[in-house]
């Protein structure tokens, strides 16, 4: 049972977990609950917990709040805004086509509350979106979104297996990305082959950076 802790909470598959203060005694792990975060109302499943505030000490993060243990309603809301999200994503793909526009729409975030959709995108350059966003908006009467990401925010968001056989690491554990060098490959002794040192998003593997310390040492 988990009482005036901090949980960790997935509100999305393929998203980095949030961790949220919990004042009710009766949520435990496994349980869906609705959460606030940063004034938008998310619905997840509660990871793990409870957890004191040094175990999350160093992560620079803004906490959220659960509200509520999800109810059957709130879990019907859920299924509503993921279908919606999927058909949203088809219809801006859609409109970027009608409109030739030169960017990749990626994933959609319907907000719990339906208050905000948020559509996320990659482009080689800047992208006057205006005229799309009012297309968007007359479909579906709240307040749209866009945000334009990179190519290593998209395999973070979308997913996938990396060339190790496992989920990617940015899409599960990673909280943020991190720098890194051909020069971290050199000194492991690994091939400069790009297609064996690069992953999904076309940029050098992250796991590049896990061992390069102990090879230094060496």
């Amino acid at each position: 049972m988990i009482g005036q802790q901090l949980v960790e909470v997935r509100v999305r598959p393929f998203r980095v977990s949030v961790f949220c203060r919990v004042s009710d005694e009766t949520i435990a792990v496994g349980d869906w609950v609705v959460v606030d975060i940063e004034d938008e109302q998310e619905c997840g499943r509660v990871l793990r917990g409870p957890l004191a505030q040094e175990d999350i000490e160093g992560l620079d993060e803004t906490l959220g709040k659960v509200l509520r243990k999800a109810s059957a309603e709130d879990q019907e809301t859920l299924r509503k805004n993921q279908k919606l999200e999927k058909e949203a994503l088809q219809e801006a793909r859609t409109k970027i086509a009608e409109r030739q526009l030169p960017m990749k729409m990626v994933a959609v975030d319907a907000m719990f509350d339906r208050t905000k959709i948020k559509f996320y995108f990659t482009s080689d350059g800047r992208i006057d979106f205006r005229d799309l966003v009012r297309d968007l908006a007359h479909v579906y009467k709240t307040r749209i979104e866009m945000r334009q990401i990179g190519v290593r925010d998209q395999s973070k968001m979308v997913g996938g297996i990396g060339v190790c056989g496992q989920t990617l690491c940015c899409a599960t554990w990673m909280r943020k990305f991190m720098p890194i060098t051909i020069k971290m490959a050199k000194e492991q002794n690994l091939s400069l082959n790009p297609q064996k040192i690069s992953g999904q998003c076309g940029r050098l593997l992250c796991c590049l950076s896990y061992e390069v310390d102990t090879y230094k040492q060496e």
